[in-house]
């Protein structure tokens, strides 16, 4: 065999049976990979075609989304009663860039949308890892049963985690910085850890 393979063949792309998925969480994910794929879906035929697109989609837990071009509430309007809604005189240009700067929000939407999903894969593949008395290992071992020499290993894992969280939050925060989202401080979520130094 080949130092490459794990000896585990990848399934590919399988086919999914059309039923209501039965675990909460998974619907959960489902339903935002799947809304994701539909709203990219939606801005490449307004795209494409110039059509006007409206959708409208209610999640398991109740809560409304829309996606519309150029807007849900003219394109609701349209189909309703076909008239242009009475405030839609908006200058062309404006019109325009407006326009592009929606199709840029939505791309970078459904790219955290995916992001957010591929961190949520990851989290339930760790709690898979986890629940096997062999891969407990010192994470979920009571502190004061630890010998000095796995309390080391410990401290060294926690603070491999720390630098970990804080470089993928610097990492956010100068994303969001460049897209106009408000910045995150990632000293804020990590107690012990203030400006480069730490405190235990």
């Amino acid at each position: 065999m080949s130092s490459g393979s794990s000896g585990k063949k990848a399934r590919g792309r399988q086919k999914i049976e059309m039923k209501k998925i039965e675990n909460e969480d998974d619907r959960l994910i489902t339903f935002s990979k799947r809304r994701s794929g539909i709203y990219k879906k939606a801005s490449e035929l307004a795209t494409l075609c110039g059509a006007e697109v409206g959708l409208i989609v209610n999640s398991p837990a109740g809560n409304p989304f829309s996606f519309g071009y150029p807007s849900i509430e003219s394109v609701a309007n349209r189909f309703l009663n076909r008239n242009p809604h009475p405030n839609d005189n908006t200058h062309p240009l404006l019109e325009a860039h407006r326009k592009v700067r929606v199709n840029h929000l939505s791309q970078q939407l459904n790219e955290i949308h995916s992001q957010l999903d591929a961190e949520k894969e990851k989290g339930k593949a760790l709690d898979q890892l986890t629940k096997g008395k062999e891969t407990h290992g010192l994470w979920n071992a009571p502190i004061d049963q630890l010998n000095q020499k796995e309390l080391r290993e410990l401290y060294s894992s926690l603070k491999d985690l720390r630098n970990d969280l804080y470089s993928k939050m610097k990492e956010k925060r100068v994303e969001a910085t460049s897209s106009l989202l408000a910045p995150i401080d990632p000293a804020s979520f990590l107690p012990g850890y203030s400006h480069g130094r730490q405190q235990f």
